[in-house]
């Protein structure tokens, strides 16, 4: 494997980040202590032609899966049968993201999240199909990146015929994007790549007809080298499929391991240009993205009607068990909960569709929020459930009863906190984005490799941004009992939303010039603030929904707003105290401890039922493949513009690119 030190890793990354602003961005300006509502009040509605398309589109989904899909089955035979798989490319769905001029549906961003929500209420390997290979598959990228040509060639057959996927996970490459062994070399006078290496959980990998493929082109002199992204056709020779995984959930989702041995692949074929792979991934990901909240939204709805109908009709002790207190607060919980959700998802969308926004924060905090509140509903409603929601739909089925798959949902939306950014890197990647204003007015201060005069200048720089932006976290709207007043019922919640916001910059400072260099180990403190911003998003954007809602003739909305808002203002007060009064640094003392076998004796009396075998002989064995073909790391250390663990791991290289420069305002 490639040897890249620490700070070359964190280079490589930071390089590979969009770094540019130019567009307003909500979720950026409430981080450095601003309420800026205007950017997301009155709440963006879709256009009427994207509305008729996209209604039109639903409908049509909603009879397919109703008449032809049949759940029990994908879940008792572990795949999505074939028939289901050509329904969908006849109704278009594989190209729902893909603009019309190249046979696709041109739907929006709103109603394709819509279209996956409602695909996973009745499945969830089917969104999974879907969002794989268009968010995150050959559509996405090479819509966004690809020349004319490679548009007008691939564009059409992943529209309508072709299933694509995207392989970049590797099986040692997780945390350290810069130990990729897949490799590409330049071939006949640079007319082609020779591919190389092994991918691991390659959603789609097992039946996908056109991959996009990360891998690593040596530096040379002719060649500027680094993590370069190929479209492949998972049909050439050399590509093989050597393995389907098995999951806890997600069944029926079409997830392996694929070799390439030599595999021949078109100069032309290079999406971008050497070393923007990873590039390519994090931009694409910034939209891509928004799929993964939408399901779990949607899952979270068709949980709330669970609990609402099971809690009304299952009576104990003399009444339905909803009016039981215990479970009467589950309920209110999971309805203020998925209400949060969906507002979040929709209102990121529609920013997405305007396109006037940047909102790269908004849909990581969705990705993050969403994916850890709808595991919390699903379990609530399980609780709820009793023993029927510990039992699989098929069960239930064959003595007669409603086949909920109650189970089936928490073990589907289990993976939702780890793939595409597990929960931990994207707070990393958040708090990166979120600082990046102080990085950018302070952050040559401690870089060791800026001159000494040019870091006196940044911080005669820095001393006059703060001058100015410190006293402006001191008051604002939120104290003034007035503010907010068109928001009728709800005005409180936003005065909290605005003061919680300026007591948030104003901790991200202490906690800067408090820890300074220091700051980039201070995961927990940084994973709390971007909660924190979390909450105050979902309760910003639950506010201008129900708003919207109410003006449309729903004034319940505004009561489940209410329910939300209040529910939420409780953990932020939470998180706040938590900041500055926890067992951090203990509990990372003893983890230690724990690491060296201190406590060993606390494990005694059980059997590893694994055998105790090597975790990662995969691994190993891609390395000793790659070392037999001659790859070398060398040079690669220099320049590796890395990619990493799946979607997961490119969140991760981007998150530690940032950490050791989020203490940038020691100098203060």
């Amino acid at each position: 494997m490639p040897h890249v030190d620490e700070r070359d890793a964190r280079k490589a990354a930071e390089a590979a980040r969009e770094t540019a602003w130019t567009r307003p961005s909500f979720g950026k300006e409430l981080f450095l202590g601003h309420l800026r509502l205007d950017l997301i009040s009155p709440h963006p509605r879709p256009p009427a032609a994207d509305r008729d398309r996209g209604e039109a589109f639903l409908t049509g989904l909603a009879a397919f899966l109703r008449e032809h899909v049949d759940p029990l089955a994908i879940e008792r035979d572990g795949h999505i049968p074939a028939d289901v798989v050509e329904g969908l490319k006849r109704l278009g769905a594989l190209g729902m993201k893909i603009p019309q001029e190249y046979g696709g549906l041109g739907l929006s961003t709103l109603y394709y999240n819509r279209a996956l929500a409602l695909a996973g209420s009745w499945h969830s390997s089917i969104p999974t199909l879907l969002s794989a290979h268009q968010s995150i598959g050959v559509a996405e990228p090479v819509r966004r990146f690809g020349t004319s040509e490679q548009k007008r060639t691939y564009l059409p057959l992943v529209a309508r015929n072709e299933i694509s996927a995207f392989l970049l996970t590797e099986p040692d490459v997780g945390s350290d994007p810069a130990r990729m062994s897949a490799r590409a070399v330049p071939v006949d006078d640079d007319a082609a790549y020779e591919l190389s290496g092994r991918k691991l959980w390659t959603t789609n990998g097992v039946i996908a007809d056109r991959l996009v493929v990360m891998a690593v082109v040596p530096k040379s002199a002719d060649h500027r080298g680094g993590i370069t992204c190929f479209i492949v056709d998972a049909h050439a020779p050399g590509v093989t499929v050597e393995h389907r995984n098995e999951f806890m959930g997600l069944r029926g989702i079409e997830n392996g391991v694929t070799h390439f041995d030599r595999v021949r692949v078109p100069a032309q074929d290079r999406l971008g240009r050497e070393g923007e792979g990873l590039k390519i991934a994090l931009t694409t990901l910034n939209t891509g993205r928004l799929a993964l909240p939408a399901v779990c939204a949607g899952t979270a709805k068709y949980a709330l009607r669970i609990a609402r109908e099971w809690a009304a009709e299952r009576v104990q002790w003399g009444q339905p068990i909803g009016r039981h207190e215990a479970i009467a607060q589950k309920i209110a919980f999971i309805a203020a909960t998925t209400f949060a959700m969906e507002a979040v998802v929709e209102l990121s969308a529609m920013m997405a569709d305007e396109g006037g926004k940047d909102i790269r924060i908004e849909a990581a905090l969705a990705k993050l929020y969403a994916s850890e509140m709808a595991w919390l509903v699903a379990d609530e409603m399980v609780q709820i459930r009793g023993g029927r929601g510990y039992e699989t739909a098929q069960s239930l089925a064959n003595r007669g009863e409603r086949p909920v798959p109650a189970e089936q949902m928490l073990r589907d939306l289990r993976i939702n906190r780890i793939f595409e950014g597990s929960s931990e890197i994207m707070k990393l990647l958040i708090a990166r984005e979120a600082v990046d204003t102080h990085l950018a007015v302070a952050g040559d201060i401690i870089d060791t490799e800026v001159p000494l005069s040019a870091r006196a200048r940044t911080s005669a720089r820095a001393a006059g941004f703060y001058a100015r932006w410190l006293p402006r976290l001191a008051v604002g709207e939120g104290t003034d009992p007035r503010s907010f007043a068109e928001f009728g019922s709800l005005a409180g919640h936003l005065r909290f939303v605005e003061r919680s916001a300026r007591k948030m910059a104003r901790s991200t400072f202490y906690g800067m010039s408090r820890w300074k260099g220091g700051m980039e180990k201070r995961q927990m403190f940084l994973g709390r603030i971007v909660d924190i911003g979390a909450e105050l998003f979902a309760m910003s954007a639950s506010v201008v929904r129900a708003q919207m809602l109410a003006r449309d003739g729903e004034p319940t909305a505004v009561e489940l707003a209410d329910l939300f808002c209040r529910q939420s203002r409780r953990r932020v007060d939470a998180l706040f105290d938590a900041l500055w009064r926890n067992d951090d640094a203990e509990n990372f003392r003893a983890a230690q401890q724990v690491l060296t076998g201190r406590f060993g004796w606390a494990e005694a009396g059980v059997l590893d039922p694994s055998g105790g075998g090597p975790f990662l002989a995969d691994a190993r064995r891609a390395a000793e493949e790659t070392d037999h073909a001659g790859w070398s790391g060398a040079g690669v250390a220099a320049k590796v513009d890395k990619a990493s663990d799946g979607v997961d791991a490119v969140d991760q290289a981007a998150a530690m690119g940032s950490v050791r420069p989020i203490g940038v305002v020691q100098g203060r």
